[in-house]
């Protein structure tokens, strides 16, 4: 990438992907980016469980009626989640790190996605929180906010037009 506005323009949401796994290289520089994201009072409240295994993909896809689909063509998902007990905004905390991963994954040739889990339902009998913590033994006290679907895109997406951005959203001294 040219420049960190070049890397903004070209990340867009991929939901389509190659079947070719994610090298353990860039796994790695993609979870370390996150362990470098801020966090209020350096508190850190954010874990990452790197999934990778075909079948628990296949299970996290289904963890919403909509949305989480796309998880079962990926080679590689990150869930984050946050111990609410280090951070009385582990939700700020946690989507910044997962953005970051978003961002070091597009530097690196990769597509992203993210997946909203918290606040979101399964079905009308359990909430997609609750589901990915049974499936993956998250203790209770930790919150389950997103997973982040990352592979070699098999789509193509156009970067933003700046001339097309909403620039009456950005407001000089008064709103």
């Amino acid at each position: 990438m040219n420049s960190f506005f070049e890397l903004l323009k070209t990340r867009r949401s991929i939901r389509k992907y190659l079947p070719k796994a994610v090298e353990t290289e860039k796994i790695l520089q993609i979870t370390n980016a996150a362990l470098m994201s801020p966090s209020s009072k350096r508190s850190n409240p954010w874990e990452f469980i790197v999934v990778q295994d075909v079948e628990m993909l296949q299970k996290l896809a289904n963890s919403r009626s909509y949305g989480s689909q796309l998880l079962a063509d990926s080679t590689l998902g990150i869930v984050v989640v946050a111990d609410t007990a280090k951070s009385d905004i582990w939700i700020e905390d946690a989507s910044i790190a997962a953005i970051i991963m978003q961002l070091q994954a597009q530097d690196l040739g990769l597509g992203s996605c993210w997946v909203q889990i918290y606040g979101r339902e399964k079905d009308e009998t359990i909430s997609a929180e609750e589901y990915i913590r049974r499936l993956l033994d998250i203790p209770a006290h930790y919150a389950v906010l997103n997973i982040v679907s990352i592979g070699y895109s098999n789509e193509e997406r156009k970067p933003y037009a700046i001339e097309n951005l909403s620039t009456e959203k950005i407001h000089t001294e008064k709103f």
